[in-house]
């Protein structure tokens, strides 16, 4: 298991999904290759060096995740697992997981580097300006902002965006008042006293996906790193805010969190996973930086949110949650859950052993679809990783006046662009969900016409004895 982003980048390369980029810019053009780069088929990992207007070695790495490769990297598994193994093998980790607390050592790589107090300067780091109409650069997409309790001392560790606002300023976008940091930092608000802050970029994959779930109060994000890792997180006590630190992070910025809504600035837009624009400039809370520690030569991780299906993770962690659902509320012989689409579209492979079997499938998904608009049910011989397999299945399976139902007033969020000005200004984020079920009608399924595809099976079977002579070889 790699100990730190340096030693995960190590282990991309060594499958030979790493590649290397030089003098791009950090105004659009890294953004734009990461784009690109996340919508190919292979989908690389790219490390940018010699970054124009930065020293030879301060390096960004985009596309850590986004591959089901790289994405069971990250969780300890088999990169060489295919898609849906991969889920179905993080699903039985995840059940017995076993949390790990942190260890504070003594010396940190975070420290090789350290700048405080008027010598602080944000512009020594690369910060990309992501998408054409963002408000600014950011040098948060990916990174982890750390905040304590302020009456039990619980550490809170959180992927929020981060944008930069000049030498000693950025401002932390909460998305809504639930989220824990925003709930931390008003602790301290009230009280009168600014909340010590500390952004860490370039944490390892474990931390950064820790950081995206969505842990119940009082849980560490550390502790499910750890336990992902099967070894503790390294932390160190940061210099100023005595807040604990991963001692292999690449960079890290400390300081405090100004109270709102006396101090703000207006942050934004962002580009957003759903490849739209949510809102326009709001007031978001101000991070006044006190100091800024690096390692030698530090890399920036960038997860910019992109237009799907591009997506920050290769594996639909959100389908397994619908899968756990479907398994809770008793309904079995699910073969497949999958997100396509950057989990807007649900798809649920399985076996049906009764009338009403899928459609109960479909309403539980839907239910708990957020955002998404479209559920799939499929047999349990269509792949629902495979977008091309479900949409053969959607198209001779399914009867559009007998097989579709809309469910209403569905879970949705501000950042769906199809809310209308007036539901969005009310703050009615609620959308509807179509629920296609593309099964065999289970009346007469045995007399449907035979299909003449390979079974997955012996897709399987082809594959593992053939598919080295499939791929292209290099040209002499």
């Amino acid at each position: 298991m790699y100990r730190d982003l340096r030693e995960f980048i190590d282990l991309v390369d060594g499958l030979g999904a790493l590649r290397r980029i030089d003098n791009a810019d950090p105004m659009l053009e890294i953004g734009g290759i990461t784009e690109v780069a996340a919508g190919m088929p292979e989908c690389p990992a790219i490390l940018f060096d010699n970054i124009k207007g930065y020293p030879k070695g301060f390096r960004i790495f985009t596309n850590a995740t986004v591959s089901a490769q790289r994405a069971a990297l990250a969780l300890g598994l088999d990169p060489h697992l295919r898609p849906l193994e991969a889920l179905k093998a993080w699903m039985a980790k995840r059940q017995t997981l076993k949390t790990l607390d942190p260890v504070v050592v003594k010396d940190a790589p975070y420290l090789e580097n350290s700048v405080t107090g008027d010598d602080v300067d944000l512009a020594r780091l690369p910060a990309p300006h992501w998408h054409p109409d963002d408000g600014g650069p950011y040098i948060g997409s990916g990174s982890l902002v750390i905040m304590g309790d302020a009456d039990d001392g619980w550490v809170n560790a959180s992927i929020y965006r981060v944008q930069v606002h000049g030498r000693n300023q950025v401002t932390i976008q909460f998305d809504h008042q639930g989220r824990h940091g925003a709930m931390l930092s008003k602790k301290y608000w009230e009280r009168g006293k600014p909340c010590p802050v500390v952004v860490v970029n370039g944490e390892d994959p474990a931390l950064f996906i820790a950081g995206f779930e969505y842990l119940p109060a009082g849980q560490s994000e550390y502790a499910f790193a750890g336990a992902i890792k099967g070894s503790p997180i390294e932390v160190h006590p940061g210099p100023f805010t005595g807040l604990p630190i991963p001692a292999y992070a690449e960079s890290v910025l400390e300081g405090e969190l100004l109270p709102m809504p006396e101090f703000s600035l207006l942050e934004g837009p962002f580009g957003e996973f759903t490849g739209y624009y949510a809102a326009d400039k709001r007031p978001a809370p101000v991070m006044n930086v006190k100091a800024i520690h690096h390692r030698t030569n530090p890399i920036l991780l960038g997860s910019p949110p992109m237009k799907p299906p591009r997506f920050h993770f290769g594996l639909p962690f959100r389908g397994a949650g619908i899968w756990q659902n479907l398994i809770a509320c008793g309904v079995t012989d699910v073969v497949g859950v999958w997100q396509h689409v950057s989990q807007l579209m649900t798809v649920i492979a399985l076996e049906q052993r009764y009338p009403g079997h899928a459609k109960r499938a479909g309403l539980i998904a839907a239910a708990n679809s957020y955002m998404g608009r479209l559920v799939v049910v499929v047999d349990e011989d269509v792949d629902p990783s495979n977008l091309a397999d479900v949409m053969w299945a959607v198209t001779t399976r399914s009867e559009p006046s007998e097989s579709v139902d809309i469910v209403r007033g569905g879970w949705s969020s501000g950042l769906d662009p199809r809310l209308t000005p007036e539901a969005r200004d009310q703050g009615l984020t609620q959308n509807s969900k179509m629920i296609i079920d593309a099964c065999r009608p289970i009346g007469w399924r045995h007399k449907y016409s035979k299909t003449s595809a390979l079974s997955i099976a012996e897709t399987r079977v082809i594959e593992d004895k053939w598919m080295a002579s499939l791929r292209p070889t290099a040209n002499p």
